[in-house]
């Protein structure tokens, strides 16, 4: 059962010791979507949903998340964030109207930070929905993914898209 990092020599789990790891600069681009109705769309541009302004506020939650995904997550280290940035883009094709939420996270540390731009990725999705949930509750969060994430021993990873 040691095969696995997260498991101990009784098969259960345990916070893999990264006490001897290397400090370095590390960062991490995840994406999240979610697919939106027309009258959504046109709401959320024009900021007439009724709880605020939705991306303001899905924002500011994607930060939030970031911050607290090692208490959410079982065996995330809790990290020192030195940044936290959330990006917006509509995709609209065919009466599709997807929002793209791009997040980078970034920190100097002993562990990398995909888990906090992904948990950061998908909270800010989350709080679209709820915001506009009243408006139309078939919107549909689309895949969340690790796009690109630097640092540590492993390197770069850059997703083929």
């Amino acid at each position: 059962m040691t095969d696995f990092s997260h498991i101990n020599e009784q098969g259960r789990a345990k916070m893999v010791d990264i006490t001897n790891k290397a400090i370095t600069s590390r960062t991490a681009i995840a994406r999240s979507s979610i697919i939106v109705s027309y009258e959504v769309y046109t709401k959320i541009i024009d900021r007439k949903i009724g709880k605020g302004d939705v991306l303001s506020v899905a924002q500011v939650a994607g930060i939030m998340a970031a911050k607290q995904t090692s208490n959410i997550i079982p065996m995330c280290h809790p990290l020192p964030l030195s940044g936290v940035n959330i990006h917006y883009d509509w995709n609209v094709m065919n009466d599709n109207y997807e929002l793209i939420i791009t997040v980078e996270a970034k920190t100097k540390g002993s562990t990398g930070v995909e888990m906090e731009a992904l948990t950061a990725a998908s909270v800010t999705a989350l709080t679209v929905y709820d915001m506009c949930k009243a408006v139309d509750k078939g919107m549909v969060i689309g895949r969340t993914y690790l796009v690109e994430k630097t640092g540590g021993k492993s390197g770069t990873y850059r997703r083929e898209e």
